[in-house]
């Protein structure tokens, strides 16, 4: 499809007003869909722009050159072409290699992170043994080492890599999800709620959420999941509320926008993909765009 803008991303006559413009999401693929989940519940009147950069997917084990580059692109393009008022960054990995580059680029734009969810796990735990399963590339981390070194009087958490993990998510390749769940888990070791059990699991990466009921079998019932969308939604509702640019409803010349309203969806990979997981975990049929993004 074209990337001719929907007529409710059209801006307002004259200057536009920061609070009608959308916020821009991206991911290296459809994993971002687990916080623009979020974001749509906790921010449900306002306009988002998601992009998955399938076409240079998986992020998680490629060089942080390589994630820069391409975060800084879709960070251009969604600035240029959508003019959005904020950006959420829904990768661990482009968020540990390049956040720091997109604030120095887009300084006059709310830009959020995401982060595996270490410190909600340490608060959660009652056996103080925590479970992180994420990519090779976040747990390589500078980011995710200070992050690890702060918290390393308040339990201890057992480092998992799941690499495959992600792009079997991605393709919807339910073997190849279930495998590498199973052998994550059990390298991890016992979880439960006994003392010496991990009984807290982060799921960090974006992409996990969607293997949910998959590790939901293997780990059990007293396990505790712990993932990012929900912090990372309240933050760019803070974020938004401080500069005054949250979509208010009364706002002259906008209609409010519905929770099922129409998102604008571009990819880089194949679009059916996004469109199919659009489906399955959003619930939502949407027409996806395929975009050149350099």
């Amino acid at each position: 499809m074209t990337d001719a803008l929907p007529p409710h991303f059209k801006p307002l006559a004259g200057e536009p007003d920061p609070r009608a413009q959308a916020i821009g999401v991206f991911d290296s693929g459809v994993g971002g869909l687990s916080v623009l989940l979020a974001l749509r519940k906790e921010l449900p009147l306002e306009r988002f722009v998601y992009i998955a950069d399938s076409g240079h997917a998986p992020y998680g084990e490629r060089h942080d050159a390589h994630v820069i580059d391409r975060s800084r692109a879709i960070a251009r393009y969604l600035v240029a072409h959508h003019r959005v008022k904020a950006l959420v960054v829904a990768c661990n990995t482009a968020t540990a290699a390049a956040i720091r580059l997109l604030r120095q680029d887009f300084p006059d734009i709310p830009i959020i992170g995401i982060e595996p969810a270490l410190k909600p796990a340490a608060a959660l735990s009652k056996t103080r043994r925590i479970g992180v399963m994420a990519t090779r590339g976040t747990l390589q981390s500078e980011k995710f080492s200070a992050l690890l070194a702060s918290l390393k009087d308040q339990a201890t958490f057992i480092l998992q890599p799941c690499d495959g993990l992600a792009s079997a998510i991605e393709r919807s390749d339910a073997i190849k999800t279930i495998a590498s769940c199973a052998y994550s888990t059990r390298a991890m070791g016992q979880f439960g709620s006994d003392p010496d059990n991990i009984d807290t699991l982060v799921l960090g990466c974006t992409h996990y959420p969607f293997a949910s009921d998959e590790l939901r079998t293997l780990v059990g019932d007293h396990v505790t999941f712990v993932e990012c969308g929900t912090p990372v939604a309240r933050q760019a509702r803070r974020l938004l509320a401080a500069n005054n640019w949250l979509m208010q409803e009364e706002l002259p010349g906008v209609e409010p926008v519905e929770p099922a309203h129409p998102i604008y969806f571009g990819t880089t990979g194949n679009a059916q993909v996004l469109q199919a997981a659009a489906l399955r975990w959003l619930k939502l049929d949407i027409d996806a765009h395929s975009l050149k993004i350099n």
